[in-house]
C-alpha cells in the first residue's frame, strides 16, 4: 500500500474509530422515551439498510489500522518478538471481526431512531434497485474524491475571501 492510500486509509478509519466512540458514549437513556420502545422489526429493517450500504467496509478497514498501529508501535520495543507479535495481532483481528455485527447494530438503532419504518422501507428499497446498489457500490469512492474537491473548494475560498475581504477594507482605506 502507497503513502497516499496509507494516508487515506488512515483518515477514513480514524472517522470509524471516532464514529464508533460516539455510537458507544451515547446513552441511550437520555434520548427521547422512542429509544426505549423500539419494535424489533424496526431495528432489524433499519439493520438491512446498514447492511445493503456497507459497502465500503469502514469496520475491517478500522481494524486493520488498528493492527499496523499496534504492530508498528510494539516492534520497536523489542523486534525479536515480530512472529509473535504477527500472531497476537492475527488473533485480536479475529475476535474482532466476530464482533462487526455489534457496531452495524448500532449503527441500525441510530437510523431507527430517526427514521420511520415507512421511510425505513421504502429506502430499502431503493437500495435493494439496481440504482440503489450501484449508488452503495460507488459512495465510498465518491466519498474520498468529494472529499479531495471539498479541500480544494476550501483552500480556494480562503484565499479568495481573504483577497475580497482585504480589498474592501483598502477601499476604505485600511491596509491590513
Amino acid at each position: 500500500m502507497g503513502t497516499k492510500a496509507m494516508t487515506s486509509f488512515r483518515k477514513r478509519a480514524a472517522l470509524v474509530v471516532v464514529a464508533a466512540l460516539s455510537l458507544a458514549s451515547v446513552s441511550f437513556a437520555s434520548l427521547p422515551a422512542i429509544a426505549q420502545e423500539l419494535a424489533p422489526e424496526h431495528i432489524a429493517l433499519a439493520r438491512k439498510y446498514v447492511d445493503l450500504t456497507d459497502k465500503s467496509s469502514v469496520y475491517e478497514i478500522a481494524l486493520l489500522q488498528a493492527g499496523v498501529a499496534t504492530m508498528q508501535q510494539l516492534i520497536t520495543q523489542n523486534p525479536e518478538v515480530s512472529k509473535q507479535l504477527d500472531a497476537a495481532i492475527t488473533k485480536t483481528l479475529d475476535e474482532y471481526k466476530a464482533k462487526k455485527g455489534e457496531l452495524l447494530d448500532q449503527f441500525a438503532r441510530v437510523y431507527a431512531l430517526r427514521l420511520s419504518m415507512e421511510e425505513l422501507q421504502q429506502i430499502v428499497a431503493f437500495y435493494e434497485s439496481p440504482a440503489g446498489s450501484k449508488l452503495a457500490q460507488v459512495n465510498s469512492e465518491a466519498n474520498q474524491d468529494l472529499q479531495r474537491v471539498m479541500q480544494v473548494f476550501q483552500n480556494n475560498l480562503q484565499i479568495e475571501f481573504m483577497s475580497k475581504v482585504r480589498a474592501d477594507l483598502k477601499a476604505q482605506g485600511i491596509n491590513l
